[in-house]
C-alpha cells in the first residue's frame, strides 16, 4: 500500500488551510436523527432518512442550490466522520500501486471545480401514481430530489493514475462509509456502485467542498464522489475506498436496484441505469395558490443529456404552448433557469413545462412505467388556484 510522504501531507495541510477553525473543530459528536442539518417545514418535506426540497424555497435563489435547502438522500443515517483519521484506499487488480491517502494528501492534489446537478433516480416517482395511475415502490418524491451545487475536489482520474491504473482496468467501485444497509431483512452492505473505467477517467470528481464551503456531513463529508449527469446513486457519499478491477464488478445497487423492472423488461431488468433524463419544475408550492393579475412564474429545467436548448410553458392544460424566457445561461451539467409572464384570472389551472436539450431529448406526456418508479420524465401537471 503506497502512502504519500509527510512532506506532501504538510504541503497539503498548508494549501488546504487546515489551520482554519471550522475544519479543526471536526464533526459534532453525534446527531439527533438520521439527518444532521435543520429541516424546517418551509424548506423540506421529510421522508424518514430523506428530505425533499420544496420548490417554492428556490424562489429568488441564484443558480446554485443553497446548502441549507439542498435535498438529502440517505440509505441510513448521516455518519459523523473525523477528517483527521479518514483515509481513502485505492486498490484492486486494475492498479499497479495500491494507494492510501489522508484528507491532507487529497487536498494537496490538483483541483477541479464543476457546477453540476445531483438528482435521485426516483425524483418525480409520485407522479407515476398521481398522473398515470400506476403503483410503484420507493420514496414518494415529487420533483425536489435534485440540486445544483458548485463542487470542488480532485479528479478521480488523477488519483487513479497515481495508483497506476492499468490498461486492463474495466470497472471502478467507490464504497461509502455510512452504515451497512438492510433491506427486507437482507444486509446489502455498504452503499457502493461500479463505474465503467471510461466514465471514471472522464469527468468524475472526488469532492471535498460544496458551494465554496467544506462539504457538510449530510452531503458526504469529508469526501464524496460527484458523477456529473448520471443518476444520483453513482455519486457515493462519505467515500472510504475505491476498488479498481480488471474484471467486471457489481453490487446490489446495479443489480437489485437502479435498473428498470416491470412487464416490459426481462426478469433481470434493464441494463444498469446511467444518464439522467430531462425534467422541468416550477418554483411554486404543489399545489399552489396565486393572486390574480400579473405574475412572473419561475422555473428550472435540466437534463443528463446536455444543455437545455429551450423550455415551453402551457397554462391551459397543454392546449397551447409558449416559449419561456431564459434567465441566465444554461449549464451543461446543471440547469437552465427560466421565467414566464402570466396574467391569470381567478379560477383553477394546470400549469405544464417541458424542455428540450441540445441533443433533442425532450419530455413526453407519459413516462415509461417501471415498478421502482425510476426516471420519471413526463411533463408534470402542476395544479394552481388563482384567487
Amino acid at each position: 500500500m503506497t502512502t504519500v510522504s509527510r512532506r506532501t501531507v504538510l504541503r497539503g495541510s498548508l494549501a488546504a488551510g487546515l489551520a482554519g477553525p471550522a475544519l479543526l473543530m471536526g464533526a459534532p459528536a453525534r446527531a439527533d436523527g438520521p439527518i444532521v442539518k435543520p429541516l424546517p417545514p418551509e424548506l423540506f418535506t421529510v421522508f424518514g432518512t430523506n428530505a425533499e426540497t420544496r420548490w417554492e424555497a428556490m424562489q429568488g435563489m441564484g443558480y446554485h442550490t443553497p446548502i441549507d435547502r439542498f435535498f438529502v438522500r440517505n440509505h441510513t443515517a448521516t455518519p459523523l466522520i473525523d477528517h483527521r483519521t479518514w483515509q481513502l484506499d485505492v486498490h484492486g487488480s486494475g492498479v499497479r500501486r495500491p494507494l492510501r491517502l489522508s484528507y491532507a494528501d487529497l487536498r494537496a492534489l490538483p483541483t477541479r471545480e464543476v457546477s453540476a446537478f445531483i438528482e435521485c433516480t426516483g425524483n418525480g416517482r409520485s407522479f407515476f401514481t398521481s398522473q398515470q395511475g400506476q403503483a410503484v415502490t420507493g420514496t414518494a418524491w415529487k420533483l425536489g430530489a435534485v440540486g445544483v451545487a458548485r463542487w470542488r475536489g480532485v479528479p478521480l482520474s488523477h488519483v487513479l493514475r497515481l495508483a497506476g491504473v492499468t490498461r486492463e482496468a474495466v470497472d471502478v467501485m467507490p464504497v461509502g462509509l455510512d452504515a451497512e444497509w438492510v433491506d427486507g431483512g437482507v444486509n446489502r452492505g455498504h452503499v457502493r456502485r461500479p463505474l465503467p473505467i471510461a466514465k471514471a477517467l472522464d469527468d468524475v470528481l472526488l469532492a471535498y467542498e460544496m458551494n465554496g464551503e467544506l462539504l457538510p456531513p449530510d452531503h458526504g463529508f469529508p469526501v464524496r464522489v460527484v458523477v456529473p449527469s448520471w443518476i444520483g446513486i453513482a455519486s457515493i457519499k462519505w467515500l472510504g475506498s475505491v476498488e479498481v478491477s480488471s474484471e467486471p464488478l457489481s453490487s446490489p445497487w446495479d443489480t437489485n436496484y437502479y435498473r428498470l423492472f416491470g412487464p416490459d423488461y426481462p426478469p433481470e431488468g434493464s441494463a444498469p441505469l446511467t444518464q439522467q433524463v430531462v425534467k422541468s419544475a416550477f418554483e411554486l408550492p404543489f399545489p399552489a395558490t396565486l393572486a390574480s393579475g400579473p405574475q412572473v412564474l419561475g422555473g428550472r429545467s435540466w437534463s443528463g443529456g446536455g444543455r437545455i436548448r429551450h423550455v415551453e410553458v402551457s397554462t391551459d392544460g397543454a392546449a397551447t404552448w409558449h416559449r419561456a424566457i431564459p434567465h441566465g445561461v444554461a449549464g451543461g451539467e446543471g440547469w437552465l433557469r427560466w421565467r414566464f409572464p402570466w396574467r391569470p384570472q381567478p379560477g383553477s389551472y394546470e400549469l405544464r413545462a417541458r424542455a428540450v436539450d441540445e441533443h433533442g431529448h425532450t419530455q413526453p406526456e407519459t413516462a415509461e412505467f417501471n415498478t421502482l418508479g425510476y426516471l420519471f420524465d413526463a411533463v408534470v401537471r402542476h395544479p394552481v388556484t388563482v384567487v
